[in-house]
């Protein structure tokens, strides 16, 4: 049976795969078109399938706020390179997963991935499968963030699509609340202030700290004091209020905030693929090793 090309068309339209698997999908199904296009979503599943363990550790950050400013999400979709995060598919994808995120509040990923990208459509996973299948790289919606103010106002700073912050600021301006975010992005604290700093985590510094003293010789009375030293520089660095404030170095965002009569509440950090273990790649080596192998 002869294929015309506005039934390719249709179905290009309606799936958004290639020519060639348009009418090969038509010709398996006798011209049937919504036959053509449930081969062409089981071909897709099967090619998703073959991509799951490839390493995606390019993509982009996306962060939407409500309209009232009530409610946030951050969110890590991933690609295998940064040539497809740059196409408008994966973007439209990243940012649809986003506001259903901040619409319907799922508890985890795998939540997530069982709901209609958009009303009364096909779910995300079945969607993220699709967007394989045309665009040929694996594509994972990693992590996310979901955050409602409690007390606070919301802000949000995108470095790029590469990074993203989410902090929750009471009192001061939101200059003071971007700010912030800013300088959570370029400095990478680890919590508000002390009091978020794990036991473990201080416990685990003190005896790095303490072994290093020690072996230096000195009284028992001055060791101590040196552990408490580097405890304290410890802590500056580590915690949002006791790190210099990127904008102004000579103040610490603690004293930012006390003069704005202001507070962090909260905040989150994302940077793209941390945590990804990338495969890296020696293109000279590669080349040496076939010109020796030849």
């Amino acid at each position: 049976m002869a294929i015309s090309a506005a039934q390719v068309k249709e179905l290009r339209q309606r799936t958004g795969c290639g020519m060639m698997e348009c009418k090969k999908a038509l010709v398996e199904a006798d011209s049937d078109m919504d036959a053509a296009a449930e081969v062409l979503r089981k071909s897709g599943l099967a090619k998703a399938d073959k991509k799951a363990g490839r390493v995606a550790a390019e993509g982009m950050i996306v962060v939407e706020i409500s309209g009232d400013g009530k409610n946030a999400v951050m969110l890590e979709v991933n690609s295998e390179t940064d040539f497809v995060a740059g196409k408008s598919e994966f973007q439209d994808f990243a940012r649809a997963v986003a506001q259903r995120i901040l619409n319907d509040a799922p508890a985890d990923v795998d939540a997530l991935m069982a709901l209609p990208l958009k009303d009364g459509g096909e779910t995300i996973e079945e969607a993220r499968r699709g967007l394989i299948a045309s665009i040929g790289e694996n594509i994972n919606v990693r992590r996310f963030v979901r955050r409602s103010a409690s007390g606070g106002a919301l802000s949000s700073y995108l470095h790029g699509s590469r990074i993203g912050v989410l902090v929750e600021v009471e009192g001061g301006d939101t200059g003071l609340a971007r700010d912030i975010a800013m300088h959570i992005a370029a400095s990478k604290p680890v919590c508000v202030d002390e009091s978020g700093v794990s036991a473990e985590m201080l416990d685990n510094e003190r005896a790095i700290f303490a072994a290093q003293a020690e072996a230096s010789g000195k009284p028992a009375d001055i060791v101590e004091k040196m552990v408490n030293g580097r405890i304290r520089k410890f802590l500056a660095e580590i915690t949002l209020q006791g790190q210099p404030f990127v904008k102004d170095p000579d103040q610490t965002v603690g004293k930012l905030l006390e003069g704005a009569g202001a507070r962090v509440l909260h905040f989150e950090r994302l940077e793209l693929g941390e945590g990804v273990e990338k495969k890296t790649e020696n293109f000279a080596e590669e080349v040496m090793a076939q010109v020796q192998g030849s």
